[in-house]
């Protein structure tokens, strides 16, 4: 197969172009305006050029000018204003400057191929037909395929929207590459050195202490488990290690607790944790910046055991 060159727009730190490489795309460029995001993803890709700017601010004529051809857009657009986080809030209008900057890059870069990743809740977004006629009317051949990372080996319940579009061929279905789901307890070091802090300890918050107080009665005293801050996860506040994590966010979002001699102790995930349930490897680079924007690096991006099966998937036939 020829050599794939692709560019990563709004690429965070990389998780899709880590993908892509593994079925054996060159990354030649990823485009962010975020610092942790330059600083992460330059590690990643040390040989790429990278754009820290806004897509907006950019000139797709001048991107072409410095990178070359490309055969293959990966782009995971700007998702809060139709992802179920924002409640009622106003919805397409910050979409409005992001999707359809794919479009922009798209009508000059000429690539064969195109990989839209959203939420599911994309396809509810007010301009979601216009943008995939869009697509459609720049000569793509457009297949929307949800797929759960669980399905790929990815230890993690996390469903997303992907958009697969081919100008010389019809993408065909992306097929589960893992025959049995991996569980939390597979990423979840139990063992490690980590900080602990009392579970029942002065100022915990009462709803932690419910959340907590379901999990023991069903699990019993003598087993871990973990609480689920932040969202409606449809399991009472808390999880077990048995089966696979729910949906990492850009939130410090999971605590493990633990018995330990005769009273329960916690504390949250970590991130070497958080990037094995997304599937990364220990190489993965997060670069220089805070936990928190580590967790936001984490939660934002792709899985690439996820992407690595669509690029496949898509450039099989060339």
């Amino acid at each position: 197969m020829p050599l794939v060159r692709a560019i990563d727009l709004f690429c965070g730190a990389g998780g899709s172009s880590w993908g892509a490489r593994l079925a054996g795309a060159s990354i030649v460029a990823g485009v962010d305006a975020w610092d942790a995001a330059r600083n992460a993803f330059s590690k990643n890709f040390p040989q790429a050029k990278f754009f820290q700017k806004r897509l907006e601010d950019l000139t797709p004529s001048a991107v072409r000018k410095a990178v070359g051809p490309i055969d293959l857009i990966l782009a995971s657009p700007e998702c809060r204003s139709h992802s179920p986080a924002k409640g009622a809030a106003k919805r397409g209008h910050g979409t409005k400057k992001t999707a359809f900057q794919i479009i922009r890059f798209a009508r000059t870069l000429k690539p064969r191929w195109i990989v839209v990743e959203n939420v599911v809740s994309m396809r509810r977004w007010s301009r979601y037909k216009e943008f995939t006629r869009a697509l459609a009317g720049l000569g793509y051949n457009v297949r929307e395929q949800s797929l759960n990372a669980v399905h790929f080996g990815v230890p993690q319940q996390r469903r997303r929207l992907f958009l697969l579009c081919d100008k010389e061929a019809q993408p065909t279905t992306v097929r589960p590459s893992a025959a049995r789901s991996k569980t939390a307890s597979s990423v979840v070091d139990v063992n490690a050195t980590y900080t602990l802090s009392p579970l029942r300890k002065k100022n915990r918050a009462a709803p932690t202490l419910q959340r907590a107080r379901r999990a023991i009665s069903a699990v019993g005293g003598r087993r871990s488990f973990l609480l689920v801050y932040y969202g409606s996860d449809q399991c009472g506040g808390w999880q077990r290690l048995s089966r696979p994590l729910r949906t990492i966010t850009t939130l410090d979002r999971f605590a493990l607790v633990m018995p330990r001699n005769g009273v329960h102790v916690m504390r949250m995930l970590q991130v070497p944790e958080l990037k094995r349930a997304m599937g990364m490897p220990n190489a993965f680079a997060l670069g220089e910046c805070s936990r928190r924007q580590r967790i936001h690096l984490i939660g934002n991006a792709v899985c690439p055991p996820v992407m690595r099966a669509i690029v496949r998937s898509l450039t099989r036939a060339s």
